[in-house]
């Protein structure tokens, strides 16, 4: 039985970066392939190594209408990295490393969120462009087009 694929493109749309880098890269976006039947932590690694990240931080998911709506879901990390160490009891609605994009009801043209780093905050569209079967064989998630550079992670390594 094929598995289904997500060709997911993901785009920084509001991020701690110099009016240079900005100028320079007026688009930085990435597009992703994987599974349905990996998870958004899978899928969070994927963006992480995308945008050449190095530290890790904490992140979330939101499903809504559009990249900051999560009325359909909060999706992130639980325990003492997760939302509770900044927000009390303020939980994700679903936990990032049990929840499988096919469990999420994805539709090609549908836009969700992603947020990293919760005192930087790096904003990212997610677009979901088509979804397909997956290639027996390959290994996902996997970048397949990469537009614009990486920002350094922390303002101060752009020097």
């Amino acid at each position: 039985m094929p598995k289904t694929l997500y060709t997911l493109e993901v785009y920084l749309y509001d991020a701690p970066v110099s009016e240079e880098f900005a100028e320079a890269n007026p688009v930085v976006s990435r597009t992703i392939e994987i599974r349905g039947d990996q998870t958004l932590a899978e899928l969070h690694c994927a963006i992480f190594a995308a945008f050449d990240r190095w530290e890790e931080h904490m992140h979330e998911f939101h499903l809504g209408t559009g990249p900051r709506d999560w009325s359909r879901g909060r999706y992130g990390c639980r325990g003492p990295l997760g939302l509770a160490a900044l927000f009390e009891d303020d939980q994700p609605t679903g936990d990032s490393t049990r929840t499988s994009l096919n469990s999420l009801g994805l539709a090609p043209g549908q836009t969700f969120g992603y947020w990293f780093d919760f005192g930087d905050d790096w904003y990212h569209q997610i677009d979901v462009a088509a979804i397909g079967e997956a290639v027996p064989r390959r290994r996902y998630p996997r970048v397949v087009a990469r537009v614009g550079e990486s920002p350094p992670q922390y303002m101060e390594d752009e020097e």
